[in-house]
């Protein structure tokens, strides 16, 4: 039974393996496919790597239910620009930057469970990669799914939100709701920047990598 793995495990800092047709297709891809599918609803999140749950290939699942929004305001779901993303599979995908500007939010994961941290990630991102099916297909995503789909990719490489993320502004998802949800984005960096008496969290130039 597969479960997910968190930060301090090997197999997330490992660069991913890519999948052949044959293996995309084959039986043991599929159940993995339909397993991944089944963990990320139940944790929940809206997005899960295979290394996640101990297998370094280069596979991903995304998903961002109408239901997960419920929690945020019209307002809250406008500046993310989050909408609805039904289920897909991505394998072996290819990020491209289609809008370098930085855009900073709050961001978790799974496998560093009970804290969050500002990510600084791309506007706007093209991914090419293969479907279940061996079919290619291009996404083209800004906003939050754009988010999500970074976020993922990253693990495929061996890559944490905690390597990105701007460290003072790490909190345990307790002291997010108590402090800052419901906050503009404005408002938190602009907060995190009294605190620190700096500028390190206004616009700046890219440090995307």
């Amino acid at each position: 039974m597969f479960t997910i793995v968190e930060a301090g495990d090997p197999v997330l800092r490992q660069q991913a393996q890519p999948l052949s047709t044959e293996e995309i297709l084959s039986e043991s891809t599929q159940v993995l496919i339909e397993m991944m599918g089944e963990i990320m609803r139940s944790a929940p999140g809206v997005g899960l790597a295979a290394p996640q749950i101990g297998v370094s290939v280069q596979v991903l699942v995304i998903e961002d239910r109408p239901e997960y929004h419920l929690r945020l305001t019209e307002d809250e779901l406008c500046e993310r620009e989050r909408v609805s993303v039904p289920f897909h599979v991505l394998i072996n995908p290819t990020l491209s930057i289609d809008d370098a500007r930085e855009v900073r939010f709050f961001e978790g994961c799974l496998s560093v469970p009970g804290y969050q941290a500002i990510v600084p990630r791309a506007y706007a991102v093209r991914v090419d990669a293969f479907d279940a099916q061996a079919q290619p297909i291009t996404i083209h995503a800004q906003g939050w799914y754009a988010r999500i789909l970074q976020h993922e990719i990253d693990h495929l490489h061996g890559t944490l939100c905690i390597d990105r993320m701007q460290s003072c502004t790490l909190t345990s998802h307790e002291n997010y709701k108590r402090f800052w949800q419901g906050k503009s984005r404005n408002e938190i960096l602009n907060a995190f920047s009294a605190i620190k008496n700096t500028e390190i969290l206004q616009d700046s130039p890219s440090i995307l990598r």
